[in-house]
């Protein structure tokens, strides 16, 4: 019989889970200190609870902290790691670990795939295979061996996080509730094409950072390589966002992928330019990792401080981001959840 997860679940869910089980209403307070605080992987670990209690709990309930199936490391530091969907190992996800100094950053997956069919993105390529569920997405860090000293978050692995909020959400309130880690909504950003139903709700409920997979300023150009800017134009995307304010804490960003003699033209840059004028934004440039069947090449290095530097005098923060782990597959557009680990 496949047992319930805890993991993610609030402490008001886990009392309620505690009363069923013949416990304490205040047993939920504790055992959302043993899964957040203490990071125990089993039921058994939790020696405040009576042992009756854990093995009633245990009838039908689990920790739910999902072991990675491999790992692959680059020549950078970067760490790749492998994860089944929901226990199942031929549904399988990756998530990122990238050090940087003192930081560590982990590119956390949402979905099995993806629906939004990105052509440059080998995710999108694979088609959607299901939404994650918040104790997969939570699994993905505290299973990794660098769990402990993670110290940011990024929705940028496989999937669309606004095409799965309901689960994203329930991973960035453990995150960022006392009850859970008390993270700062800063060490955590959301990456999105702009899906715009849940994109309000993202802005409204939360103050993390926000990336938005722009890619191209010009529409019709933008929809041959982003279906969904058919039914999330960027335009309505950046509307959208001019109601909010982003001069305080919570930050906006563009993620713009270059193609050589594509999107990387003076015409390119003026164009973005004009779409986020008066927006308090950056745009990071990334480069293009070549995919199989996909015509479009890397824009050189000179190409992109050329255009970094144009959007610079337009009066916008351009940076060029530095690539890592494509030697494992780990870079922007490469994640498919093969298994290609150890």
């Amino acid at each position: 019989m496949t047992k319930t997860r805890l993991l993610g679940k609030t402490p008001s869910e886990l009392k309620e889970i505690a009363l069923q089980a013949g416990l304490p209403g205040f047993t939920g307070k504790q055992i959302a200190q043993w899964i957040y605080g203490k990071r125990v992987r089993t039921l058994e670990e939790m020696t405040n609870l009576p042992k009756a209690g854990r093995a009633k709990l245990a009838e039908d309930y689990e920790v739910g902290i999902a072991a990675p199936l491999g790992v692959a490391a680059s020549s950078d530091g970067t760490k790749k790691y492998l994860f089944p969907v929901d226990g199942d190992p031929s549904n399988a996800v990756e998530a990122v670990m990238i050090p940087d100094g003192d930081r560590k950053t982990l590119c956390v997956s949402s979905q099995a795939g993806c629906k939004m069919g990105c052509k440059f993105c080998m995710t999108g390529r694979q088609g959607f295979h299901g939404n994650l569920s918040a104790a997969d997405i939570l699994s993905q860090l505290l299973a990794i061996d660098e769990a402990a000293e993670l110290t940011n978050v990024v929705f940028m692995g496989m999937g669309e996080p606004l095409d799965n909020w309901e689960q994203v959400k329930r991973v960035i309130d453990v995150l960022t509730a006392d009850w859970g880690y008390a993270w700062s909504p800063k060490r955590i950003t959301l990456s999105t094409i702009g899906v715009i139903p849940s994109l309000k709700r993202f802005l409204d409920e939360c103050r993390c950072h926000l990336a938005v997979s722009l890619h191209d300023p010009f529409p019709d150009e933008r929809l041959a390589l982003m279906p969904a800017q058919k039914a999330f134009p960027v335009a309505d995307v950046i509307d959208l966002l001019r109601q909010y304010d982003f001069t305080g804490q919570r930050r906006v960003s563009f993620e713009y992928t270059m193609f050589a003699g594509h999107n990387d033209t003076p015409r390119h840059a003026d164009a973005l330019l004009r779409l986020v004028k008066g927006l308090e934004c950056r745009v990071n440039l990334i480069r293009f990792h070549r995919i199989p069947d996909f015509p479009y090449g890397t824009s050189s290095q000179a190409a992109m401080e050329v255009f970094r530097d144009r959007l610079a005098r337009g009066g916008v923060t351009a940076t060029i981001r530095a690539s890592r782990g494509e030697d494992i597959l780990a870079a922007c557009g490469l994640l498919a959840g093969l298994h290609n680990h150890e």
